[in-house]
């Protein structure tokens, strides 16, 4: 009998010591977009010096992740499970299958890029800025046949004379040839429109460049490029923080260039922290980790968090107490909750309610 129960003890503590097909998310750090990190301004803007001055915050939020290779056991699963601050999840939540952990790292890094481009239109069209959008091509195939033809960064002007708005327009003007055929762009090259950038002025001279299409599986023709959006800002901002990743930031840092670049500040001083993605009209989108972002905001200081429309239900379903969940869906929500804030008028602010 004492055999058995030895034998037995050993095989639940190898049980519970076992690795699990799960991960761990829990509350990140903040950063203030009107502040420094590692001794640089969050928000570096051509004209201006310095980063301090109102006191206030504007934080955005993070959540922390365990890596790829952690191996968790069920005793960490199960402690996960019970403890507030930290949710499980299946590994493939974070870490999906059908991609390596350094593609995973590159398509988080791309969100976070795309996010500060989003931001910073955004910000400039809601101040009234000229921002002047341009498609590009952004990928070009391997052993495709646009490849030594057209190149990443080429301001794509029309297709075969035809004027285009947007990247849809370059796929749609493509497949109307039938494979074989030539497809004729007119561009910018990517030399000239980086140059044309840094002198804050339109890219000018074209060239025509024709290209033979190509079969695609499904039959489809094709040159193998991806087209995408460049911008033409009328000043320069460059977002200086790094080892953070995803799209959830461009609200904050929409928040952070409209504060810099107006008069007065928009916090009022007060501690303001929040999280959600926003696209180039000043749309706000939802998140994931809601939870664990306003836990973490708490805990450094916030009073009130900005919270995207479609993470209301789930973050008010726990809120950190001393915390107020303020509803947004776009930026310019957003400033009007701010102007409320400012001026003492919260009973009038569009708060997160449960259900």
């Amino acid at each position: 009998m004492l055999a058995s129960l030895l034998m037995l003890i050993a095989l639940l503590c190898a049980g519970a010591l076992m690795p699990v097909p799960y991960a761990e998310m829990s509350p990140g750090p903040s950063y203030n977009t009107l502040g420094t990190h590692q001794g640089e301004c969050v928000l570096q803007i051509s004209g201006q010096k310095g980063c301090e001055g109102t006191g206030g915050h504007l934080n955005m939020t993070t959540v922390r992740v365990t890596g790829s290779e952690y191996k968790m056991n069920l005793v960490e699963a199960v402690y996960g499970w019970l403890a507030h601050d930290d949710v499980v999840v299946p590994h493939s939540t974070l870490y999906p299958d059908d991609k390596t952990p350094d593609e995973v790292s590159q398509e988080n890094a791309e969100e976070f890029t795309q996010s500060q481009e989003s931001a910073k239109v955004a910000a400039l069209r809601a101040l009234g800025k000229k921002v002047t959008s341009h498609v590009i091509v952004a990928v070009v195939q391997r052993d495709k046949p646009a490849q030594g033809r057209l190149h990443a960064g080429d301001v794509i002007k029309a297709v075969d004379g035809t004027a285009v708005r947007g990247p849809e327009d370059v796929a749609k003007l493509i497949t109307k040839h039938k494979p074989g055929e030539k497809v004729s762009f007119s561009l910018v090259p990517a030399k000239e429109a980086a140059a044309a950038e840094r002198r804050n002025q339109e890219p000018t001279r074209q060239k025509t460049v024709t290209v033979t299409t190509a079969k695609a599986e499904d039959g489809r023709a094709i040159v193998g490029i991806q087209a995408g959006v460049d911008y033409t800002f009328p000043l320069k901002i460059d977002i200086k923080l790094a080892d953070v990743g995803g799209p959830s930031a461009g609200l904050m840092f929409a928040l952070g260039i409209v504060d810099r670049l107006s008069p007065g500040d928009l916090t009022g001083g007060k501690f303001i922290a929040g999280t959600g993605t926003i696209d180039e009209k000043g749309l706000v989108g939802p998140i994931g980790g809601i939870q664990m972002k306003t836990i973490g905001a708490r805990k450094e200081g916030a009073r009130y968090f900005l919270t995207p429309q479609e993470n209301c239900k789930a973050a008010a379903a726990d809120v950190p107490d001393g915390l107020t969940l303020v509803k947004v869906h776009t930026l310019d929500g957003a400033l009007k909750a701010l102007k409320q804030i400012r001026a003492g008028d919260t009973a009038a602010l569009p708060k997160c309610a449960k259900g």
